[in-house]
């Protein structure tokens, strides 16, 4: 039990808007094994939503690249210190990190320390880059929970102790996609062609993708006339943010902004213009063809880039271990590479096909009642 008394207290740290999803899908399916569990920790709307007590809002973490995270590191480090101490001071009967390595393990070093025990929800991509974080894991963490099937070898290959319990994504979306549904709650004609736009979920994202994408659209729009242009934002106020850019890039050209789910954006679309992360696996399962397009800070590029020791990016063509969807990463974003790509996928029906078999393919490999399966390892680890 917790020192509070009878209760039982997961805390939970999540980061960005994915993190929030799986965090709301692991509350939801703790809180089914055990209604009498309480919530705490660094929460989104959806954590929120199901019932986790917000002790710090994931924006505090909305931060990308080498250069961006070392200027913030101050703030970071005192909001981690911050949050462990509160956190500590709550006695969880565990912790869970959900993504955000380099925030999280420190954090569940300190409260492991303290003998609460500690798993982590997202394995970082050290069989990407940085390797050497692998064998240092045992330190910080008691048990691993990978979202894909190659991670639990790899990880327990460096000593750490680490299950496949698959992707929440994959149980979630159907494995039927339901087009003409998304169509209608889109207010989208079946025969209208249509161009899903999302330039990702943080701000320094949209600010660094979006004017490429809309310039592509543009182009697109000169070519193709009848394609219609949705994109999908993460916060009410990326709305206004996008908008006046989509204004000054692709004058002219109406766009729809929506804050729906992205996989009903993605689902009614034909093609899908996307920034890397997360969205580019929510894309796949929707059976959207895609165009990946990725930019950052020029010195976090060219340190990055020498970092990484795998030859894509791209979940899809990660996990389908060759180049299935296109790539267009720093210099290689250009809006004229965005819209022949994007054409590409429109004008060949065969490739399209293609696509969809491989992506039914991984959608059944994903899908393992993610979110109960890791629940169950949670309650396994809490400490009495």
């Amino acid at each position: 039990m917790s020192a509070g008394g009878s209760v039982r207290r997961v805390a939970i740290v999540a980061g960005e808007a994915s993190g929030d999803r799986l965090g709301a899908a692991l509350v939801s399916a703790l809180r089914a094994r055990d209604p009498g569990l309480e919530f705490v920790g660094m929460a989104g709307p959806a954590m929120r939503a199901a019932g986790c007590v917000a002790l710090a809002d994931i924006e505090q973490l909305s931060v990308m690249g080498l250069v961006e995270v070392l200027r913030s590191y101050p703030r970071l480090r005192a909001l981690r210190d911050q949050l462990g101490a509160r956190i500590a001071a709550l006695r969880p009967n565990v912790f869970v990190g959900i993504d955000v390595p380099d925030f999280n393990f420190g954090l569940a070093r300190a409260l492991k320390r303290q003998g609460i025990p500690t798993v982590h929800w997202v394995c970082p991509q050290a069989w990407a880059w940085r390797a050497r974080r692998a064998r240092t894991l045992s330190d910080c963490v008691d048990h691993l929970l990978a979202l894909l099937p190659f991670e639990a070898e790899f990880f327990a290959a460096h000593g750490v102790t680490c299950t496949y319990v698959g992707h929440p994504l994959a149980d979630m979306i159907p494995l039927t996609p339901a087009r003409a549904t998304a169509r209608r709650e889109l207010r989208v004609a079946d025969d209208l062609p249509l161009i899903a736009v999302l330039p990702g979920s943080r701000d320094q994202e949209i600010a660094r993708v979006a004017p490429t994408f809309a310039m592509a659209c543009s182009a697109l729009h000169a070519t193709r006339p009848a394609l219609r242009f949705i994109a999908c934002v993460a916060r009410p106020a990326q709305r206004e943010t996008l908008a006046t850019i989509w204004a000054r890039h692709a004058r002219g050209v109406e766009l729809g902004i929506v804050e729906a789910p992205a996989r009903t954006l993605l689902t009614a679309a034909d093609v899908a213009l996307v920034a890397s992360g997360t969205v580019t696996l929510e894309a796949l399962l929707c059976r959207t063809p895609m165009v990946v397009g990725y930019r950052m800070a020029a010195l976090s590029y060219f340190i990055i880039r020498r970092m990484i020791t795998i030859p894509r990016v791209a979940l899809p063509n990660i996990l389908a271990g060759r180049a299935v969807v296109p790539e267009l990463l720093q210099d290689a974003l250009t809006p004229q590479a965005v819209c022949r790509e994007a054409l590409a996928w429109l004008d060949d029906p065969a490739r399209r096909v293609t696509f969809a078999e491989l992506a039914a393919e991984v959608h059944t490999q994903l899908r393992r009642d993610a979110a109960a399966q890791a629940a169950a390892i949670v309650l396994q680890s809490c400490r009495e």
